[in-house]
C-alpha cells in the first residue's frame, strides 16, 4: 500500500506529523485572510489573529471559563446517564429472545428522529435548566449506543459461550464472566466515538435558556452580534476539548482493556523508544496523582468549605454531581486494581522475580 515505509513510524513521528498537518492548516488559514485585501473576506472567514485575540474579550466580559467547565459538565452528566440507561437495557434487549423481537422495531425507528425537532418536548418535560440538558444529550447518546450493546452482544464469540456452557456455568455466571467483559471492552471504542455526537446536541440545547455553556455563547455573544470571530473561537475550543476527551478515553481503554492492544504492542514498542515510553509514563502517572489529588480536595470544599469560595460550583454550577461521580469511579478502579494485586500477584509486573 502507499506509504507502508511509514506505517512503524513511532510516537514522536506520529506526533510530529500531527502536529505538521495542524499548522498547515495554520499557515493556510494565515495566507487566505492576511493583508488589506485577502483572498477571503473577514465577513465569511476570520483572520487567525482576530480569532486569538478574542480569547482575551471574552475571558474578561463573556464568563469563557464557567462557560467551558459548565459544557464539560453537561457533556459528563449526559454521557453517565446514557451509558447507565444503555448497557442494562442493552443486555436485556440482547439477552431476553422474545423483549428483542417486540422492540427491535422500536430501538432501530429512534435513530430516525431529529433531535433538534423533539427539544421542545425535553423543554416541556424537564424545563430549560440543566436537567432538561443532560437529558436531551443522554437520549441522543442512548438511541445511538443501545444498538450497538446489542450488536457487541451478538458479536460474541461461540467458542467462549460452549465452553463456559461445558464447565456447568449458569446463566447469570455466563452473562458476568464472558457476555459483560467482552461487550464492556468492545463498546468502550464506540462510547469514545460518540464524543463527537455529544457535543453537537450540547451545542443546540445550551442556545434554549442562555444559562451558560459554549453554546449559549455561540449564539449570545458570537452569531447575534456578528462576531464571527467569536464563534470560531468558541468552535476551536470545542475541537480541542473533543480531541483531549478521545485522548482521555484512549488512554483509559489501554489502562482498562489492556489485551486489545497486546498484539499492537509487540510489534510498535522497540528499544529505541522503550525508555522514552517509561519516562512519559511517569510523568503521566505523577501528573494524574496531582489532578486526582486536587479534585479530591476541591470536592470536599463543596462539602465543607475550607477555602475561601466553592470553586467547583462556581465553574460547573450545578453539574458538580457529575465530578463526584468521576472521583468515586477513580476510587473504585483503583481499589479493585489493589485488589486484583492481592489476589492474583502473579498478575502484577513488579511481583516478577
Amino acid at each position: 500500500m502507499f506509504g507502508s515505509k511509514w506505517a512503524d513510524t513511532g510516537p514522536l513521528g506520529r506526533t510530529a506529523f500531527m502536529i505538521g498537518g495542524y499548522l498547515a492548516v495554520l499557515l493556510l488559514w494565515y495566507m487566505v485572510t492576511a493583508g488589506n485585501e485577502p483572498m477571503i473576506s473577514d465577513g465569511i472567514l476570520p483572520s487567525p489573529g482576530a480569532v486569538f485575540s478574542s480569547y482575551g474579550e471574552m475571558l474578561e466580559e463573556n464568563d469563557l471559563l464557567p462557560s467551558i467547565f459548565y459544557s464539560l459538565g453537561l457533556n459528563m452528566g449526559g454521557y453517565i446517564v446514557a451509558i447507565a440507561l444503555a448497557i442494562p437495557l442493552g443486555f436485556l434487549l440482547g439477552l431476553v429472545i422474545p423483549i428483542r423481537l417486540s422492540a427491535k422495531g422500536i430501538v432501530e425507528s429512534l435513530r430516525y428522529i431529529s433531535l433538534p425537532a423533539i427539544l421542545g418536548l425535553f423543554i416541556a418535560w424537564f424545563g430549560i435548566g440543566s436537567a432538561m440538558k443532560i437529558q436531551f444529550l443522554a437520549f441522543g447518546i442512548l438511541i445511538y449506543l443501545l444498538p450497538v450493546v446489542v450488536q457487541r452482544i451478538d458479536e460474541v464469540r461461540e467458542v467462549y459461550l460452549k465452553t463456559v456452557y461445558t464447565l456447568g456455568a449458569t446463566n447469570w455466571q455466563t452473562i458476568r464472566t464472558v457476555y459483560f467483559p467482552s461487550v464492556i471492552s468492545r463498546i468502550s471504542d464506540d462510547i469514545r466515538v460518540l464524543t463527537a455526537i455529544s457535543w453537537t446536541y450540547i451545542i443546540i440545547s445550551e442556545a434554549i435558556g442562555g444559562e451558560g455553556g459554549l453554546g449559549a455563547l455561540i449564539w449570545r455573544v458570537g452569531l447575534r452580534r456578528g462576531r464571527l470571530d467569536k464563534v470560531f473561537a468558541l468552535l476551536l475550543i470545542i475541537v480541542v476539548i473533543g480531541l483531549l476527551q478521545d485522548r482521555l478515553l484512549r488512554r483509559l481503554d489501554k489502562q482498562w482493556f489492556p489485551h486489545k492492544y497486546i498484539e499492537r504492542r509487540e510489534h510498535a514498542v522497540t528499544a529505541s523508544n522503550e525508555s522514552l515510553s517509561l519516562i512519559l509514563g511517569y510523568i503521566r502517572k505523577v501528573l494524574g496523582w496531582i489532578v486526582f489529588g486536587i479534585l479530591g480536595v476541591l470536592l470536599i470544599n463543596e462539602l465543607i468549605q475550607i477555602l475561601p469560595e466553592r470553586y467547583l460550583h462556581l465553574l460547573f454550577q450545578d453539574t458538580v454531581w457529575t465530578l463526584w461521580l468521576v472521583f468515586l469511579g477513580i476510587l473504585g478502579n483503583i481499589a479493585y486494581k489493589y485488589w486484583m494485586s492481592k489476589q492474583f500477584p502473579y498478575l502484577n509486573p513488579k511481583s516478577d522475580a
